[in-house]
């Protein structure tokens, strides 16, 4: 005596029913919503450029304009080490902050 087996067309119908719902819109963790569009332009050039490397090669030029007292230099360098790297940008900005706020300075 065979057994009835029931087509797959009933387990797809489940398998609809028990998916995660999809995503809603994209995010971007890195806070790039507030960049204006030259930084954001200037930030993805600089990963086209540098790759993976780029952050640190970012806080690195703005370490470097921050030392030779280009404030100005830094804050662009800060600016595209935050639209690659929002954590490194912070850590980078409390040691500069740090820096200027310290005795001596």
């Amino acid at each position: 005596m065979t057994t009835p087996f029931a087509a797959a067309r009933q387990a797809e119908h489940l398998a609809f029913a028990f998916a995660p719902p999809a995503p809603g819109v994209a995010a971007n963790d890195n806070g790039t919503e507030s960049l204006n569009a030259t930084l954001l332009r200037a930030a993805l050039k600089h990963f086209a450029r540098y790759g993976l490397g780029a952050a640190e090669n970012a806080r690195a030029e703005a370490e470097r304009a921050f030392f030779a007292d280009d404030r100005e230099g830094y804050r662009w360098w800060l600016g595209i080490c935050r639209a690659l790297d929002r954590r490194m940008a912070s850590t980078l900005r409390a040691r500069t902050e740090q820096t200027l706020n310290s005795p001596g300075a």
